[in-house]
Order: structure tokens, then C-alpha cells, then sequence
């Protein structure tokens, strides 16, 4: 099979009555053999453990048993949608089913790849691919987290070679880092705290970790005591050029064993410096540097860690867009006590996020994640009064309800909490990680990544 076939094949595919079956022949067969699945190394109607899967395929290994065989843990399991289909009301007409970037087909495809993936015979599943051979997008699973790996390509003749050659090098060189910016549009819901507690618990979990400071106060490398190296992250962002790698250091913690003191490195840290200022204000004045700049530093790194943490300032400003642009997934705090951080959260996610952001990277990325309350509810009457809250923001925004009650269609209101805790805030003071303070709170922040990063024992 070669690229000249796979173009000729899914030219005949010209009809938008098209159907799967056709689809699934003459361009979905022959792109898997240029992927490199051979004809023994993919199943029809897969069976994901949560729903069937069109298509599922595994590279094949000297390893492990032939994948008919085993039928299970695929390394990619594709969705096919059709084009179109006949209109309930008027059968003589046909309804476009588009698969463009920000349409309802679109999200109702990511949402079902989604729920496949979840699967018990999926859990070693790294990838997921969406098309109706009009559109294709692949995705990349890392824990729980399904997100874009490549843009939302529009198929045509004469760009099939270049999207082959991008699945190729997403499917052999996965990026190892998933990027997460916490952010709210709200100040004082404790950004930095979770930035620094979550990088912690993921260390615990034997994750390598990198925190990246972005706001120019530089209130998380003030709590780990870490000033920047000559080399910083602003100066990076104004001359690319410049290795980023010279712009880490290392967190570690000294610990006591019997009568010596040993150091521990917990994460890696790019601490804030005095220039971001330099640089927010110069892109606020001349729009240099662009957004993207700070995806394009850090994109080195990206097969050093397995989570970079982005903590950023409220405002939004450059920096706080270069963070969300650079990320894959957005983790929003909140504060059942205060209205307006859930109202700024909405804001975030249908503005900031689906708005500007996706509008502008063209591939769906980053993803909101649920909110969670930054300090469990001290009464009844507090927690009523948020539920009221958000019950009245989704009046207006019905579409953000998973990101306020994700289990709401099991009539399930509740929102994950981390507990108010007095020794999370005093921790900032002992430049320690409130994690290592505390098993309790270890135990609180384990919680929050078991609900929306990886499985934990």
C-alpha cells in the first residue's frame, strides 16, 4: 500500500451519503496500513469493555500474543461517522453531520471516544481517532485524560501525504508530558497552593514533575525558596534561542535519617523572575511575543516529564493566555464560599477557553477539567448557597454543566473538594509542600488526581 492508493481510494469517496461501511474500506483500512497495523493486527467491532469501538488496532510485537488472538489492549481504537444521514422529519433529505472544529457532531464524537477509552480492554490504549473522510483528528489518552494530538485536519488530495506523515510521528513519538495550567479568572482561590500540592502528590506517585511560575509575583518560587537561574523563563520567551533547559532547577527536600541529612529531589521547578513584567507589558504594548511562545519553549521538555504544571496570574493578560494556549488540560480551583470565583470559572471555560483560546489553536485544545472547591463546605447553608449559584450559572450556560456537576446525569450535584485544613495554608510558610506536612492531606490531593489524572492505588 502506498500514499498514491490511499488518496485514489478516498477520492472515491464522494458522496456525503456515504456510509461507514465505505469509509471504513476505502480510507480507514488502507491509512491503518500505512500506519504500520497489518491486516492480523486490527479488529472490527471492537469490544472496549464500556461500549464497541469501529475499529482497533495494535502494533505488532515479538512481545505478546497476535492481537485477534488476545482481543484485548489496543494501542488505537478509531470512531467512523458518517457525513451525513437521512432527516427523521423529511426522509428524502439528508442532514450534514460535520465534524468541524466546535461543532455538536464534534464534541459528541470526542465524548464517545471518551467513554471507549475508559474501557476495561482499553486500559494500555494510547490513542484514539475520530473521522468521517471529510475531517480527522487524533487524540491522545494519558490516565484519564483524553486530549488533541494533532489539529482537526480537513482531508483534501493534496494534503493526505502531510497528515499520513503527522499521524506517523504523533503514533512513534508520543509526547511524554501532559501540560496542565490552573487557573481561575478569580484571585485568592489557591492557585498556587494546588499547583505546588498537586506537582507533590504526583511526585509521590513517582511522576517526574516540572512547575513552571509564570505570574511575575512569583509567589510559588518565593514558597519553595527558589530564585531563577541566569538563563529564565522570560528571557527564553523573548529570544527562543536560548536553551530552556538552563532555566530548571531542582526541588528537593532535606530529610533526617538517624543522625545524617540526606536531600530527596521531589519536582523541577522554572522559577519566576523580575523580566516576565518586562514581557507582559511589552506584548501588551507592541503584541510581541505571541502566545504561542511559551508552547514553543517549552516544547523540549515535554519528553522529560510526565506532567508540566503551569501556575499563572489571574489577570488575563498575556502570560496567563500564553499558559492556556501552552496547555492540554486547564484544572480551575474554586471557592464554595465565594460566588464569584464559580462565576469567573464559567468564564473561563465558555469564554477564555471555548472562546478565544480553541478559537485560536484550531485542534479543540486545552480541555477544561471539572472545577473542585479549594476548601470543603463548613456548613450546609454555605454549600447550599453554591449549589443555588451554580444551578443559576447553568440556567445560562446549560452546556458547562460537566464541568460543574460531571455526574450530574446520575442526578449527582456534588463537587470534588479539597477540605479547608489549616496546615495546607501554613505550609507556604514552611517552604514545604502542606503533602509532606500531613497524611491527611496527602490523602486529599490523591483524591483530586485519582478524579481527574490517573488511577492511584
Amino acid at each position: 500500500m502506498d500514499i498514491s492508493r490511499l488518496r485514489s481510494q478516498w477520492q472515491q469517496i464522494s458522496s456525503d451519503e456515504t456510509c461507514e461501511a465505505v469509509i471504513d474500506h476505502n480510507f480507514i483500512h488502507p491509512l491503518l496500513t500505512l500506519l504500520g497495523f497489518g491486516p492480523g493486527d486490527r479488529i472490527t467491532s471492537f469490544d472496549t469493555g464500556t461500549g464497541i469501538a469501529d475499529i482497533a488496532a495494535r502494533f505488532p510485537s515479538t512481545d505478546r500474543p497476535a492481537f485477534g488472538q488476545e482481543r484485548r489492549h489496543p494501542d488505537l481504537i478509531v470512531e467512523i461517522k458518517a457525513p451525513a444521514r437521512r432527516s427523521r422529519n423529511t426522509p428524502s433529505q439528508t442532514v450534514t453531520l460535520s465534524l468541524e472544529e466546535g461543532s455538536a457532531h464534534q464534541t459528541r464524537a470526542l465524548s464517545q471516544l471518551r467513554h471507549l477509552l475508559a474501557g476495561e480492554h482499553c486500559r494500555q490504549t494510547t490513542w484514539g481517532l475520530v473521522t468521517n473522510a471529510r475531517h480527522l483528528q487524533l487524540f491522545q489518552r494519558h490516565g484519564h485524560l483524553v486530549y488533541p494530538a494533532t489539529p482537526n485536519f480537513e482531508l483534501r488530495g493534496d494534503r493526505i501525504d502531510g497528515i499520513v506523515a503527522d499521524l506517523r510521528a504523533c503514533l512513534q513519538h508520543p509526547q511524554r508530558a501532559t501540560t496542565v495550567c490552573i487557573y481561575n479568572h478569580k484571585g485568592g482561590v489557591g492557585k498556587t497552593t494546588t499547583t505546588i500540592n498537586l506537582g507533590a502528590t504526583l511526585a509521590v506517585a513517582e511522576e517526574a514533575v516540572l512547575l513552571v511560575d509564570c505570574d511575575p509575583q512569583g509567589d510559588l518560587s518565593r514558597s519553595l525558596e527558589l530564585s531563577p537561574t541566569a538563563t529564565t523563563l522570560a528571557s527564553c520567551i523573548q529570544d527562543p534561542s536560548l536553551p530552556i533547559t538552563a532555566a530548571v532547577r531542582s526541588f528537593d527536600l532535606r530529610l533526617r535519617s538517624g543522625s545524617r541529612i540526606k536531600s530527596a529531589h521531589i519536582f523541577d521547578v522554572i522559577p519566576a523572575a523580575p523580566q516576565l513584567q518586562s514581557v507582559l507589558i511589552q506584548a501588551m504594548q507592541v503584541g510581541t511575543p505571541p502566545i504561542t511562545r511559551l508552547r514553543e519553549v517549552l516544547q523540549p521538555l515535554r519528553d522529560r516529564y510526565d506532567y508540566i504544571l503551569l501556575d499563572c496570574p489571574s489577570s488575563w493578560l498575556f502570560l496567563s493566555k500564553s499558559a492556556l494556549y501552552a496547555s492540554d488540560v486547564v484544572l480551575i480551583p474554586t471557592r464554595h464560599t465565594d460566588l464569584s470565583s464559580l462565576n469567573n470559572a464559567a468564564h473561563v471555560i465558555h469564554s477564555f477557553i471555548f472562546g478565544e483560546i480553541q478559537t485560536f489553536r484550531y485542534d479543540g485544545g486545552p480541555l477544561p477539567l471539572p472545577i473542585f472547591f479549594n476548601g470543603a463546605p463548613t456548613t450546609d447553608k454555605a454549600m447550599e448557597v453554591a449549589t443555588a449559584e451554580i444551578a443559576q450559572i447553568l440556567q445560562k450556560f446549560a452546556h458547562l454543566t460537566p464541568y460543574f456537576w460531571p455526574n450530574y446525569h446520575l442526578n449527582d450535584t456534588a463537587v470534588l473538594a479539597i477540605p479547608e485544613y489549616a496546615i495546607i495554608s501554613r505550609a507556604a510558610f514552611a517552604r514545604v509542600p502542606a503533602v509532606f506536612k500531613d497524611k491527611r492531606v496527602l490523602g486529599f490531593y490523591q483524591n483530586l488526581v485519582r478524579a481527574y489524572f490517573q488511577p492511584l492505588p
